[in-house]
């Protein structure tokens, strides 16, 4: 740092000692604005920087601790005694400087992740050192604005439990979805549940690990609808959509919540899904569509787009395509008979009690006391 800025921002600490202090608010700003201009600034000229804004920060008004609150808090230069400061200040300034990156460890950011008021936990949720824990404990607040910022932090991880819970929102509130498929950090099993969203690549690629899961873990052949169960959904096709839907969802076990979803998609993907995963031939389905008489119904080009997926998906992997989809878990197929059992269960008996497994240990230290007050969680 020139010589000029050093005697300069020692004249400053020195005034600031002393208490003879004429500096207006700007010029503590524009002394911030030389130390973080330069690339590695002197452990002297950072000493005399920290004993002013120690000395002013208390006194400033809020829309100048805020300009440094978001300067200052991302700067791995920063002095501590001035994060400090600012930090005591609480309120808004606190909250833009960990919405900006002030330093805090693991630890600190879950705790103020568990207690923290909805202020502060919006500001975390934009942070990149975010851990699994702290992830999931805005997540348990059911915050939509916490959700969609989570959703949108690339940089924050989003463990699996994290995001069954975000995808079963989106269920319910469909803005969760596009920005659930546009990470790239989350596997085609995980977003399977948000096929119907999904552009065409996408869903090539969900089918395709489907596939490979089922081929690794084979479902139970399931038996095709019968022909005179068919035909009657055929009928109730015509005079009475809902009842339709009711039918198939109950023919795989998916009943009301499974209907509802197939009802409340327009495209139809998911009636056709069902349709295939109850044994349907895709000839007979497509016949289910048309009699459907709706929008898609009448539209050539959608209905040659559901024979494509139809022909895509075999039965087993459009069940557990319709059944993510809505959020249901399957039910499962009888088991096989011959299949071997083994007397005792290797995880205990009555006269041979399986290994205890240890207790878990609860891990938030109680710490950060010196940034405000915190709400406890009810």
């Amino acid at each position: 740092m020139p010589a000029r800025i050093s005697q300069e921002l020692a004249d400053l600490a020195r005034l600031a000692r002393d208490g003879d202090l004429g500096l207006s608010q700007v010029s503590l700003r524009v002394k911030a604005d030389l130390l973080m201009s330069t690339q590695q600034p002197p452990q002297e000229d950072l000493a005399a920087f920290s004993e002013m804004a120690a000395m002013l920060i208390p006194t400033i008004d809020e829309p100048t601790a805020l300009i440094l609150a978001r300067k200052l808090a991302g700067w791995r230069h920063a002095p501590l005694a001035v994060l400090t400061a600012l930090a005591a200040r609480g309120g808004a300034v606190l909250i833009e400087m960990l919405r900006h990156g002030m330093p805090l460890s693991p630890v600190e950011l879950e705790r103020l992740a568990e207690t923290g008021d909805t202020a502060m936990r919006s500001a975390l949720a934009v942070r990149q050192d975010l851990t699994n824990t702290a992830v999931l404990l805005l997540v348990s607040e059911a915050d939509r604005a916490i959700d969609l910022t989570l959703i949108g932090n690339r940089e924050a991880p989003l463990p699996r439990a994290a995001v069954d819970t975000l995808v079963a929102r989106s269920r319910i509130d469909p803005s969760y979805q596009l920005g659930l498929l546009a990470r790239e950090d989350l596997s085609n099993l995980e977003l399977a549940p948000l096929f119907l969203r999904a552009g065409t690549v996408r869903r090539l690629a969900i089918l395709e690990s489907l596939m490979a899961r089922e081929a690794l873990h084979p479902s139970e052949r399931r038996p095709a609808v019968a022909s005179s169960t068919f035909a009657d959904w055929l009928v109730l096709a015509g005079e009475d959509r809902a009842s339709a839907f009711a039918a198939v969802a109950g023919h795989l076990g998916g009943d009301a919540p499974l209907a509802a979803a197939i009802a409340s998609d327009a495209s139809r993907d998911l009636a056709a899904l069902s349709l295939i995963a109850s044994g349907a031939r895709v000839e007979d389905a497509t016949r289910f569509l048309i009699r459907l008489g709706d929008e898609t119904a009448h539209s050539v080009e959608r209905i040659f787009a559901l024979v494509e997926l139809m022909r895509l998906a075999k039965p087993s992997i459009a069940l557990r395509l319709a059944m993510l989809i809505a959020g249901v878990q399957p039910v499962s197929a009888p088991q096989r008979k011959g299949q071997h059992q083994p007397a005792m269960d290797p995880s205990g008996t009555p006269s041979r009690p399986g290994a205890a497994r240890p207790d878990v240990q609860p891990g938030l230290a109680d710490v950060l006391g010196r940034i405000g007050s915190k709400r406890e969680r009810g």
